[in-house]
């Protein structure tokens, strides 16, 4: 079930009703409710994964309790009970999800040396969500193996949390820590909250249906005939490709994170304006945010992160934002994309100035500095040209682009195939916008300041852009992760 699809313009209002109207009186009736219309919500798409999830949801649930009787002397079987969390939902994953990658990688190596041996690939269907709601259990495992959370003893709670619908199938990630101890208090309604969730929606909407499924229908004609186009045209390709994807994901972050409001939950912020990004240290510290604070905690840290020598450091940079490519996707250019991210982060890290953006662009100015500039607009070229990877079918494809857009005519003027130019006003209007909201959570969070005359005719304008630029329906980009 799609967010901008109908069948969810009708479900968002009946759960809300129930969930406020029958439902308000008991926690536990809430939870239950919560648990059965994910369940509705995920088997929409496909009803047979119900049972990946239930099954994943069952291990870790009592995982979790196996652990909290363990005593802490007994190693070994605290460390046992945490692999088979490790190995069942990993194992799912990696069967689902790189199965036919490593058949195909294994064929083609041994046809490399000469070698003819049969593919045994399989038809496998990808669910949807797969690597988001098995990160979400895992960081529960680990988290009470680490003795940092208490294991639930209550099903249905746990059961409500892995499969929380706003944020079960594309994120954000959410951390046990976080969400789990949510469904545990009392909730109760607020105008205030709900307003605010409605604007995030609605502003998510915007970004997904007005901005970044016009921009995909550029890209896509582009990117699918690049042969056929200039350099300058496949640098507009892969720019339309980065407004597609950053408003593709993070508007479903924004919708996820609105509609949890809807129910009294708060979801972690996923992304923070990282197209203002000074640097790639800073971009990634912007972009995506839950799953690159996973990997940081999960895989970065207990690696020994940067605090080992000059080796170690590179070693451990290659590794998280490989084994991030690789989380895309069972496609070389992932894994590509994922390195060359590593190549621009690499320097900051070995001259110590990874973290020296931490706070917002031009914070308490309109204007940033020349300085501030400069590198925003260097690490967005960096940005787009690393995207390429990211879209293109395979990575002589991404070559074979990148060299196109590097020709002598990335000098000519590109040539305009479709409605670019409407497209191009509407991202620097969603531009300017983002810019005026960047200290905020979201870009609409503190519009309230404006006056009310005002504020309503923006609202409007955002609606009435909604249904004129609405273009072919395009599902997220990150359903297929």
């Amino acid at each position: 079930m799609l967010f901008n699809s109908i069948e969810f313009a009708i479900f968002l209002p009946i759960v809300f009703f129930l969930y406020w109207f029958i439902a308000n009186k008991k926690l536990k009736l809430q939870n239950i409710l919560l648990l059965t219309v994910s369940y509705i919500f995920y088997g929409w798409w496909d009803w047979r994964f119900l049972s990946l999830i239930l099954f994943s949801t069952i291990i870790d649930f009592f995982v979790g309790i196996g652990l909290s009787k363990i005593n802490d002397n007994n190693v070994f079987k605290r460390k046992l009970f945490l692999w088979i969390s490790i190995l069942v939902n990993l194992g799912f994953l990696g069967f689902f999800k790189y199965y036919n990658f490593f058949v195909d990688s294994f064929v083609d190596a041994f046809s490399f040396f000469g070698k003819t041996i049969s593919n045994s690939s399989l038809n496998i269907i990808l669910p949807v969500g797969i690597s988001f709601y098995t990160f979400q259990t895992l960081s529960y495992t680990i988290d009470v193996y680490r003795k940092k959370l208490e294991p639930t003893k209550d099903f249905i709670v746990f059961g409500a949390f892995v499969s929380f619908f706003p944020q079960l199938v594309a994120g954000p990630i959410e951390r046990a820590t976080h969400l789990l101890p949510q469904f545990y208090k009392k909730r109760e309604f607020s105008y205030e909250k709900s307003v605010d969730g409605l604007r995030q929606i609605l502003w998510g909407l915007f970004k997904k249906i007005v901005i970044a499924d016009n921009s995909a229908e550029i890209a896509n004609q582009i990117f699918n005939n690049s042969g056929n186009h200039s350099g300058s045209t496949l640098f507009l390709g892969a720019l339309f490709f980065t407004f597609q994807i950053y408003g593709d994901f993070s508007g479903y972050s924004d919708i996820a994170i609105g509609t949890s409001r809807l129910f009294g939950f708060d979801l972690m912020k996923n992304f923070s304006f990282p197209y203002f990004s000074r640097d790639i240290a800073e971009f990634w510290r912007r972009w995506h945010i839950s799953l690159s604070t996973w990997f940081r905690d999960y895989l970065y840290i207990p690696l020994g992160g940067s605090r080992g020598g000059f080796w170690m450091k590179i070693k451990n940079t290659f590794i998280i934002f490989i084994v991030s490519g690789f989380w895309h996707g069972a496609n070389w250019t992932f894994i590509i994309w994922g390195a060359l991210n590593a190549l621009y982060f690499l320097p900051l890290l070995l001259i110590n100035k990874n973290r020296n953006n931490l706070d917002v662009v031009a914070k308490g100015r309109f204007f940033p500095t020349i300085k501030d500039l400069v590198n925003m607009f260097y690490t967005f070229i960096l940005t787009v040209l690393a995207w390429i990877f990211f879209r293109a079918e395979n990575v002589g494809h991404a070559i074979e682009y990148i060299g196109g857009v590097f020709s002598k005519s990335i000098l000519h003027f590109p040539e305009f195939v479709s409605n670019e130019k409407s497209v191009l006003m509407l991202i620097s209007f969603f531009m300017i916008i983002e810019w005026l909201g960047r200290e905020s959570e979201f870009a609409l969070e503190k519009i309230t300041k404006i006056p009310l005359i005002l504020r309503w005719p923006f609202y409007c304008l955002l609606i009435f852009l909604l249904f004129i630029f609405t273009g072919k329906e395009q599902a997220f980009i990150y359903f297929q992760f």
